[in-house]
């Protein structure tokens, strides 16, 4: 049995090649050759990644659910309210077995910042940047995903940041969000800044941006028992309180979250009762960050213009 990839960019050549360290067979499938009919009529399927652009997401969890094949679904889900009520539509109770790809869950300070208590926690901001000119090797913006209107832009590429203040707590809604646009994409996000508040008087601020001449990602915790700050990229969690300041270091590698990640929906494929971690992101569990998510980028209101050239 093997794990179809569909999708054979960077992220889907990943999947494949961690799935193979895995000891699980992977084939993988980009999606200009993807056959539906092919592929349905294979028995010997037991999964799917589901690495392509997010519009044509749908039609691929519709195969998953006809099959009832469980599947592993990149991040974003959808871009708007409608498409993400589709997709869990579609998705049914497979949504139970599934895994949608907000691996940042696992990263070790995240981890280790959940076991905390954080309900004196008052205010916070995530931060993430980087110029995406520089992203990856062989990759242009202009061509990618990301620069499309439908399903684009910084807010969704980099939306693990709201993924995890919804996570840690739970209740946020959307105050306003400003956008910074790009006189060159019309309708595509550079820099977003999404404010975030819910019912106790928690409010704070998620950032993200393709204009970062240096890559950060870094979030603080403002809590009437501490300060805690957070460098993902340096993997540290620093917690200032009255008795002094403590720093620890997660020593650790980026793709480790995606193997992690990988893990857990393996363990559901084959038993949709397991027990996975608290912060796992099966997809039945995920609805309201899927909805944060699509509710942030339908309310950007763009208020400049970058000046980037490519």
């Amino acid at each position: 049995m093997v794990i179809a990839v569909v999708g054979a960019g960077s992220i889907g050549r990943r999947h494949a090649d961690n799935l193979a360290a895995l000891g699980e067979p992977a084939v993988l499938i980009p999606w200009r050759s993807f056959d539906r009919a092919a592929l349905e009529k294979r028995n010997d399927v037991k999964g799917m990644v589901i690495a392509t652009a997010t519009q044509v997401r749908l039609e691929l969890i519709d195969l998953c659910a006809a099959k009832g094949w469980p599947f592993y679904v990149e991040k974003p889900l959808h871009w708007t309210a409608q498409g993400v009520a589709e997709i869990y539509d579609r998705a049914g109770d497979l949504a139970a077995r599934s895994m949608l790809g907000l691996m940042a869950r696992y990263h070790p300070v995240v981890q280790a910042l959940a076991a905390q208590d954080l309900s004196k926690v008052y205010g916070f901001t995530f931060e993430i940047g980087h110029d995406v000119r520089q992203w990856r090797q062989n990759w242009s913006f202009p061509d990618s995903y990301a620069a499309r209107p439908d399903g684009g832009g910084v807010l969704l590429d980099l939306c693990h940041e709201l993924d995890l203040a919804l996570a840690l707590f739970p209740g946020l809604t959307v105050q306003s969000v400003s956008s910074v646009g790009h006189a060159d994409f019309n309708g595509v996000d550079f820099a977003s800044r999404i404010a975030l508040a819910d019912p106790q008087g928690r409010a704070g601020t998620v950032a993200m941006d393709y204009l970062a001449p240096v890559s950060l990602r870094r979030s603080d915790l403002a809590g009437t028992d501490a300060l805690r700050r957070l460098d993902l990229l340096a993997a540290t969690l620093t917690v200032d309180g009255p008795s002094g300041s403590d720093t620890q270091n997660f020593p650790h590698e980026r793709n480790d979250m995606f193997r992690a990640i990988t893990r857990d929906w393996l363990r559901l494929i084959d038993d949709p009762d397991a027990s996975l971690p608290p912060l796992a992101p099966r997809l039945s569990d995920m609805r309201a960050s899927a909805d944060l998510i699509a509710d942030a980028w339908t309310n950007r209101r763009f208020t400049g213009t970058a000046k980037m050239a490519f």
